[in-house]
C-alpha cells in the first residue's frame, strides 16, 4: 500500500487546498489505503506531503471527525484513527454519473461567467448580482445550498440567454442531488464565499477571462469534495 499512499498524499494545488486535502484523506479511507482502525499520518507529515499548512490539515481532519469518519486519540499511542465503521456513500451514484454531471456543470457555468462578464450589464442586473452575493455570504447552514443555487442562477441570467439559464438550472438540480448526500463543511463554505466574491467582482468589472478562471477554480473545489465523499 506504500505506493498507493504516496500517490494519494502528493502535493495538492493551491487554489482549493482545504477541499483537495479532504478529497485525498477521503480517498485514502474509502480505498482502504488507511484501513478502519489504522492511524493516519501525523498532521506534520500530511502537511509536508500534501504541501499545505498544518492549519489546513487540522481543518480537514476536524471536518472528517465531525462527520464520523475519523476519531482523535490522545496519549503516547494517540493520533487520528479511521473509525471502524464509516458512513456509506449515497447508493446508486456511480463515478460515471458524477463525472458526467461535473463536466457539464463546468462547461456551462464557466461559459456563463465569461459571457456575463462580457456583457454591458444594466443597473438592475448589477444590483441583482450583488444582492444574490450578499445572500449567499450571510446564509445559515440550513439555507446555504438554496442561496448558493440562487447566486449561480443569477450569473446564468446575467448572460441574457434564457436557454443557457435553463440549462444551468437543470444542471444545478443534478449537482444538488449529489451535494445533498455529502456534509456541509464550514471551511469550504467560507472558501466558497470568497470565491463567489471574486467571480462577481470579475463579472461586474467586465473581465471575462478572470470571471471564467474564478468560476473554474470554484467548481474544482466542489468537485474535489464530491469525488472525495462519493467516489
Amino acid at each position: 500500500m506504500e505506493h498507493a499512499e504516496e500517490a494519494l498524499f502528493r502535493p495538492v494545488r493551491a487554489g482549493n487546498a482545504f477541499e483537495e486535502t479532504v478529497e485525498r484523506l477521503m480517498q485514502a479511507i474509502r480505498l482502504g489505503v488507511v484501513a478502519p482502525g489504522e492511524r493516519l499520518p501525523s498532521e506534520r507529515e500530511l502537511a509536508t506531503r500534501l504541501g499545505v499548512s498544518r492549519v489546513t490539515v487540522r481543518e480537514a481532519i476536524r471536518s472528517l471527525q465531525e462527520n464520523n469518519y475519523v476519531e482523535s486519540r490522545r496519549g503516547r499511542y494517540g493520533g487520528t484513527f479511521v473509525n471502524d465503521v464509516i458512513p456509506k456513500s449515497a447508493p446508486g451514484k456511480e463515478f460515471g454519473d458524477i463525472h458526467d454531471v461535473l463536466t457539464l456543470r463546468k462547461v456551462l457555468e464557466t461559459g456563463a461567467a465569461e459571457t456575463a462578464a462580457g456583457r454591458s450589464l444594466g443597473p438592475a442586473e448589477r444590483r441583482g448580482l450583488r444582492a444574490r452575493l450578499a445572500e449567499a455570504s450571510t446564509a445559515s447552514l440550513v439555507e446555504y445550498r438554496r442561496k448558493d443555487s440562487r447566486l449561480h442562477l443569477a450569473i446564468a441570467e446575467a448572460t441574457g440567454s434564457a436557454a443557457l439559464t435553463a440549462a444551468v438550472a437543470d444542471s444545478r438540480m443534478r449537482v444538488n442531488e449529489l451535494l445533498d448526500t455529502i456534509p456541509l463543511l464550514e471551511p469550504n463554505l467560507a472558501h466558497s464565499n470568497a470565491q463567489h466574491e471574486r467571480i462577481i467582482t470579475s463579472i461586474l468589472d467586465g473581465d471575462p477571462a478572470s470571471a471564467r478562471q474564478a468560476m473554474a477554480e470554484h467548481l474544482d473545489g466542489t468537485a474535489s469534495l464530491l469525488r472525495g465523499f462519493l467516489v
